[in-house]
């Protein structure tokens, strides 16, 4: 055993599993799952086989976003008796866009120690490996679906590279609505079947992506990096969002020009030209 926090302080470990490559599993990882009393898990019967590859034969139990809040609750109880426990997800880090953020909040509040064993994580495997001019980044998660809401995020994240799950499935409507939203200026860069063997990543404009994923293999696992909007002006962003506002309260454009200059410091002439243009 080379984790020398079990049978001490620790109660709870969040592991990382591989997003693809089984390969990419940890021995310290390993050890612990062996270890544990019990293994909480998004679908017993998909790391039931990963559990098997490995040898582990502790207990699984389910683990999921539609009992996240019942299991919780029963997890404490296993722990107040002093059982040590492991939560995984399918693929990757859990509590990334994946189940295991009820029960975290959950151990903080108890006071229960909780320890994450590192490993493979989508966001960072693809990161890694494409074209980037900055370090900064926002990560979503899955996009909403309905296309308006999908608007208001690319809209909020305009001005930074926007990082996103999405399925294949729903891939190339989501790539329409960017294009719409966005125009052919828009770059993107799409990973999928990271870490195993169809591994591929295409980065080109929106319009030239949704070409090429007309013509060739679009399935597995997808993450995406939309990259910021070269043009966007952060505060002018600022100021729409905020006549918008001021407009729905029937305020006029001279009103809001004044309201938005004096509270904000903004340019009363930029901001009142700014209004204008809502009109259309």
């Amino acid at each position: 055993m080379t984790d020398k926090n079990i049978g001490q302080e620790t109660q709870v470990y969040i592991v990382a599993t591989p997003i693809g490559n089984r390969a990419d599993f940890s021995q310290r990882a390993i050890d612990v799952l062996k270890n544990v009393d019990l293994i909480a898990c998004e679908d017993c019967r998909t790391s039931k086989a990963l559990l098997d590859f490995y040898e582990i034969n502790t207990k699984l139990v389910s683990y999921h976003k539609f009992n996240e809040q019942q299991r919780s609750e029963e997890i404490l109880k296993l722990l107040a008796v002093g059982q040590k426990i492991a939560l995984i997800s399918d693929a990757g880090t859990p509590c990334i866009s994946d189940p295991g953020r009820i029960l975290v909040n959950k151990l903080f509040e108890s006071g229960i120690k909780i320890t994450s064993i590192p490993g493979a994580s989508a966001i960072t495997t693809f990161l890694s490996m494409i074209p980037r001019k900055t370090e900064e980044f926002a990560f979503f998660g899955f996009l909403p679906r309905v296309k308006s809401q999908q608007e208001k995020v690319l809209k909020k994240y305009a001005a930074v590279d926007l990082v996103f799950y999405e399925s294949a499935n729903r891939l190339p409507e989501t790539l329409k609505n960017i294009l719409e939203f966005r125009g052919k200026e828009a770059k993107i860069t799409v990973g999928r079947e990271l870490t195993k063997k169809f591994e591929e990543t295409k980065t080109d404009s929106v319009e030239n992506v949704i070409e090429y994923y007309t013509k060739n293999t679009l399935k597995g696992e997808i993450v995406c990096l939309l990259y910021a909007d070269e043009n966007f002006d952060d505060e002018d962003f600022h100021i729409l969002e905020k006549a918008k506002l001021l407009k729905k309260l029937k305020y006029s454009d001279k009103d809001i020009s004044q309201i938005l200059s004096a509270l904000y410091g903004f340019n009363k002439n930029k901001v009142y030209k700014l209004v204008l243009t809502l009109q259309n």
